[in-house]
């Protein structure tokens, strides 16, 4: 029997940010999450900036695959918005996303950064998308 926390997928986005480009990175990313607040199907979104390094990380937390592929048919225009002002460094997959997200994700980060997927073991969420209201 499958779960509502056997479908969960989180994903880590690791980004390096353009020399020059701090601040439009910053404002691209509040549009982005603001965005995904209001329309998207994430259940958690938190981005962190590591200044000293250039460095952003952005963690977004997936009911399922259909949730990750209404988020990239909805969010595409932010997503390139925020491109423009970094590159990926690296990008993990925690769960199981089904083959379609697979291809997906290795689509989108082609070669440019280590990609890893690691499948869950265990675990549970306290929230429900309903909380986030």
């Amino acid at each position: 029997m499958t779960t509502q926390n056997d479908t969960i997928l989180l994903f880590r986005n690791t980004m390096r940010i353009t020399d020059g480009h701090l601040e439009s990175f910053r404002s691209a990313i509040v549009r982005a999450v603001e965005f995904a607040q209001q329309h998207g199907p994430q259940l958690m979104v938190q981005t962190f900036v590591d200044e000293e390094r250039m460095l952003a990380h952005s963690f977004q937390l997936y009911r399922d695959s259909d949730a990750v592929r209404t988020h990239w048919k909805i969010a595409d225009p932010y997503i390139q918005e925020v491109m423009k002002h970094c590159r990926v460094e690296r990008f993990e997959v925690f769960g199981e996303p089904d083959a379609d997200v697979v291809a997906g994700v290795r689509s989108g980060v082609g070669e440019q950064c280590s990609l890893t997927f690691s499948p869950r073991i265990a675990g549970f969420v306290r929230f429900t998308a309903a909380s986030q209201a």
